[in-house]
């Protein structure tokens, strides 16, 4: 399969913090800020968000290896950018920069790490024990 991937692609993704995504709601804190898996989420999204274009028919990224640094409290009204950039192709590995904002602050950065696998195949796989 020719490589549909090359670094450089990317996309962001927008959300308006609600009680919902807190780290109350989510069981990640008793605080009602944005909870880390909520930002794990949309970084991850953007990351989906930045390839979906070029996936070949029949395939799909699955997430295998998340660093993140979350830097700063985000109050319930505030809106956050998560923006990802691939950095990295290795046949079917793709490496993502990701990096989530609050207008100029950073809330948080990292990596994602992503597989490109065959959708059916790994679905089948999903409920098989190992």
């Amino acid at each position: 399969m020719q490589q549909p991937f090359s670094p450089g692609a990317t996309a962001s993704v927008e959300l308006i913090v609600t009680e919902v995504d807190t780290a109350q709601a989510i069981g990640s804190g008793d605080v009602p800020v944005l909870g880390t898996p909520r930002i794990l989420a949309l970084a991850e999204a953007a990351t989906v968000a930045a390839i979906a274009r070029q996936l070949p028919d029949g395939t799909t990224t699955v997430g295998v290896r998340i660093e993140l640094d979350h830097r700063a409290a985000t109050p319930v009204g505030r809106t956050v950018v998560a923006r990802a950039r691939l950095t990295k192709v290795d046949g079917r590995w793709l490496v993502f920069a990701i990096s989530v904002t609050e207008g100029d602050s950073t809330v948080a950065e990292g990596r994602v790490e992503r597989r490109l696998v065959d959708r059916q195949r790994f679905i089948g796989q999903a409920g098989r024990s190992s």
